[in-house]
Formats: C-alpha cells, sequence, structure tokens
C-alpha cells in the first residue's frame, strides 16, 4: 500500500452513470422515474467534485448503442437532457464549471443542438473545473473518427502520415486537448466499461461500485478518491522503481 505523497489527488475522473433504470424497477416505478432521480445525484456530485478540486469530470450520460432502448425510453431522455441543460446551466456557470459535449451530436434534434451549442457558448470561459457530457458518445466511434480526421489531414497534404503517432492520434480524439483520466468510477455493480474512452482509459485506475446511481452520495465518491490514493500507479515500471523515484 502506497502513501497519499504517493499517488496525487486524480486531476480527471470518469464516472459510468448506471443503475437509474434497476432503481426504479426495485420501487415499483417506471424506469425514467430512475432517470430523473439520477439527474439530482448528478447535480451533487458534479458539485462535491469541483469542491474537492477535480480539474476535469466527464460524465457518460448517453451512449450510442443507448439508441437501441425502447423509443419511449430514448424520447423521454431526449427530453430529460434538454430540461437539464436549460435548468442547470445557468447554475453551473455560476459555479465557475465549463461545460463540454463529446459525441455525435448529429442524431439530436436541432432544438437540443441548439442548446448543446448555447450552453458550451455560455460557460466556455469558465476555468474552475471542466465538466465533459458523453452524449451519443462511443469509443470505437471516437477511435474510428480521429482516424478520419488524420486521414482527411494526409491527403491534404497537412500532416505526413510517418509523423502520426500515439500523441498526435490522442489528440485527435474527442478529449484531446484534456488529460487522460486517472480515476474510472461505474456505479451498479456492472464491471466492464460499456465502449467509454476506450483509447484513454489505458492506465486510469478502475473502480466499480455497486450502490445504483441514484443512490451514489458524497460517502461513496470520497471512498472512491481515497481508494485511489492508496493505488500505486506504475505505468510499466516496478513497485521499487515508483517507490524509490518519490
Amino acid at each position: 500500500m502506497t502513501s497519499h505523497a504517493q499517488v496525487p489527488f486524480p486531476s480527471h475522473v470518469c464516472i459510468i452513470m448506471d443503475g437509474n433504470g434497476r432503481w426504479a424497477k426495485k420501487r415499483l416505478m417506471p424506469r425514467n422515474f430512475g432517470h430523473r432521480k439520477g439527474v439530482e445525484t448528478t447535480r451533487r456530485v458534479v458539485e462535491f467534485c469541483a469542491h474537492a478540486g477535480i480539474k476535469h469530470l466527464t460524465l457518460f450520460a448517453f451512449s450510442s448503442e443507448n439508441w437501441n432502448r425502447p423509443d419511449e425510453e430514448v424520447n423521454s431522455l431526449m427530453e430529460l437532457f434538454m430540461q437539464s441543460l436549460q435548468k442547470y446551466t445557468g447554475e453551473l456557470h455560476e459555479k465557475g464549471i465549463c461545460i463540454r459535449f463529446i459525441g455525435n451530436r448529429a442524431s439530436f434534434s436541432d432544438g437540443l443542438q441548439r442548446q448543446i451549442v448555447e450552453t458550451e457558448s455560455k460557460t466556455s470561459g469558465n476555468s474552475r473545473m471542466t465538466l465533459n457530457i458523453a452524449a451519443n458518445y462511443g469509443g470505437r466511434w471516437d477511435i474510428a473518427n480521429a482516424a478520419r480526421v488524420l486521414a482527411c489531414r494526409v491527403q491534404d497534404g497537412e500532416l505526413a502520415a510517418a509523423d502520426i503517432d500515439e500523441k498526435t492520434f490522442a489528440q485527435a480524439l474527442a478529449l484531446g486537448d484534456s488529460p487522460d483520466p486517472d480515476l474510472f468510477i461505474r456505479t451498479g455493480g456492472e464491471r466492464r466499461i460499456s465502449n467509454f474512452l476506450l483509447w484513454q482509459l489505458a492506465y486510469a485506475e478502475f473502480y466499480f461500485s455497486d450502490r445504483l446511481w441514484p443512490e451514489f452520495g458524497d460517502d461513496d465518491i470520497r471512498a472512491a478518491l481515497e481508494e485511489y490514493t492508496r493505488r500505486q500507479r506504475r505505468y510499466g515500471k516496478t513497485g521499487e522503481q515508483i517507490e524509490a523515484s518519490s
């Protein structure tokens, strides 16, 4: 076990917010009720992370595979997405939080796309914390899109194929100007990453919670952060090398 000095507080935390539907089902309520309760949890977690000094927080709000859910649930999620942006953008802006969206937004309605642009524009100058919302996002889409962007640059003569390395490729990804996540959290008891940030999670520390997202409170996020500080991040080195360097 390492000391807190060896593993500093995470700069970038990413979360798969899982379990809204199951939380509602346990209470004999429709899944949409769980999603609405999940928004309340999201608001609390964002506020907690900003207060704790986390500089980057990335939340998986809607995956590219979630379109396969029943139309009624998808439509409700889109409506909730719009309502949440309208309700909370001003509050997050006042707290100094920059909101950005990653994913293929072309599939969203024109109204939702306009709201996304408005939210990003309103909060773009904030620097207390960057909140990345992954919506219609998939890790494979992200990688394929980056490859397409770089291929176009090569075709246009802006870039030589021989100059494409890991750093160049990473910069073409949706979070290209952000540090890779230090800590990945998933609630709901599942132990998989579900096509989320496939490239960026290469060296992240994973933390899985059995808590369903609407139940995930301050004590739970605090426990995840404290567990992170007890990890030893080696990046291919031995434990002895890490201990000697610190």
